[in-house]
């Protein structure tokens, strides 16, 4: 008979939570197919002390030039990055698939060997003629680029040996597995010693590290959670593949601000940087068009104007469609109530009605309400708003229109695009030089903007000249 002490344990490579017996989902952290055998529990072993190699010094005296940021070349990953990559920086980026992650790595694979600095290229998903083909078509091509096709982790390791590169790109950690850990790649157990062996060589080489990470049906990144807890930065790819704009937003740095975005637009020739990408989000028309609305959102802390569209039709169906794109469907239905009720609107409840915003972009922030009621109430009676007109404002369900952050960055944005009049909340500051700003309380006035309505007087304008 076994004694209790030789029993196999088993444990969640998520959370640490251990069992007896084998379970298919963590009761702890609810996570599938993360509980692994770990062999019979061992006693509690003392670690003898070992040889400091390296006696603490007072920070002060710490040398702090060897790891200033480099930059990539790529101006828009450089903002989210913070200025650029730190040597022995270990950065994961993922994304959908199809979004565009293996062209811009390889682009800015391609930037940094540009410039003499060695960099490995390892495709564990492609073959290395694959890579070539997209290398020739983006023009990704440098002598000190260096490409391997390699699944396993020594063979790896190997290559950083002999090239010893001062940028390793690989792509990507779920399709590299160890020979000395049992399991399929991308388990739990075989992640974590594939990202934990790469972040030791980086470490010790002062070599900055780019891994390319899957993500799962929900929109998280696939593998165990201690992966994001491992690397130093974690960016996300984003963008809708029927789109040509691609985000790259940053989760985690450990050197700079989580709040920065990057703009990138995917073309048949690569990706290349967005410095100004509102024009994407806006269409340009000599005439004013009944249903159409501008609004600043902030990607990150990044201002953009979007042009957000209502088109409503009479319905042939006992309920009317409601049919939105870019926008959140409970907003725009919040919307359509709040105008029905406290707008005066009733003729909404009968039509169909689509809601889109231009360029792809997604629109998710409270601060575009303002802009989604003021296109649908324009495409309802048929009639155009004022030309060079912004809108930003969170609408509430009395009908209130509330503060929203950073409205002067907004407004600035909006005054150098050459748009001329915004109506924000009240007490939202000063306006910029040379833009009317109309403070607006409700909805209500809101809607006085509208030709055919009641006069404008009655709500607050600032104009700067």
């Amino acid at each position: 008979m076994a004694r209790k002490s030789d029993r196999p344990a088993y444990r969640c490579g998520e959370c640490g939570w251990t069992t007896g017996k084998w379970l298919g989902r963590c009761p702890e952290c609810h996570a599938w197919g993360t509980v692994e055998e770990v062999g019979a529990t061992a006693a509690v072993r003392t670690v003898p002390v070992a040889r400091v190699a390296s006696p603490a010094l007072p920070i002060g005296q710490v040398d702090g030039r060897a790891v200033t940021a480099r930059g990539t070349g790529v101006p828009e990953l450089d903002r989210v990055l913070g200025g650029g990559l730190v040597p022995g920086a270990v950065v994961l980026l993922a994304g959908e698939p199809g979004v565009g992650k293996s062209t811009l790595l390889l682009d800015v694979a391609a930037k940094a060997a540009s410039e003499s600095h060695r960099t490995l290229y390892v495709t564990a998903e492609e073959s290395a003629g694959q890579v070539r083909m997209r290398a020739d078509r983006i023009g990704a091509l440098s002598d000190h680029l260096y490409l391997a096709a390699e699944t396993d982790l020594g063979s790896v390791l190997g290559q950083v040996d002999a090239v010893k590169p001062a940028l390793l790109v690989l792509d990507s950690v779920q399709t590299v597995a160890s020979a000395e850990v049992d399991g399929a790649p991308g388990g739990v157990a075989q992640v974590r010693e594939v990202a934990g062996a790469l972040i030791r060589a980086s470490k010790e080489r002062g070599m900055s590290t780019l891994l390319v990470g899957h993500v799962t049906k929900d929109g998280t990144i696939a593998g165990p959670r201690l992966l994001e807890h491992l690397v130093d930065v974690v960016l996300q790819f984003e963008g809708d593949r029927h789109a040509r704009l691609r985000l790259v937003r940053g989760v985690k740095n450990r050197y700079g601000a989580t709040d920065e975005v990057g703009c990138f637009e995917l073309h048949d020739e690569g990706i290349t940087s967005l410095a100004d990408p509102s024009g994407l989000f806006l269409t340009r028309r000599d005439e004013a068009v009944p249903g159409t609305c501008l609004t600043v959102t902030l990607e990150g802390r990044r201002p953009l104007v979007v042009e957000v569209q209502s088109l409503t039709v009479a319905s042939q169906i006992p309920s009317p469609r409601r049919t939105t794109s870019g926008l959140e469907t409970s907003r725009v239905s919040m919307m359509l109530a709040v105008l029905e009720q406290r707008g005066q609107i009733s003729a909404l409840g009968k039509n169909d009605i689509y809601t889109a915003t231009v360029g792809g972009v997604r629109l998710s922030e409270p601060a575009a309400d303002l802009a989604v009621a003021l296109a649908l109430s324009s495409a309802a009676s048929d009639t155009p708003l004022p030309k060079n007109l912004v809108a930003i404002g969170e609408v509430g369900l009395a009908g209130e229109v509330r503060r929203v952050t950073g409205v002067q960055r907004r407004l600035a944005e909006a005054a150098r695009l050459g748009f001329t009049r915004a109506l924000v909340p009240a007490d939202s500051g000063e306006a910029p030089p040379g833009m009317r700003v109309r403070e607006v309380a409700d909805i209500g006035e809101a809607l006085r903007v509208l030709p055919g309505r009641s006069p404008e007087s009655s709500g607050r304008e600032e104009v700067r000249r």
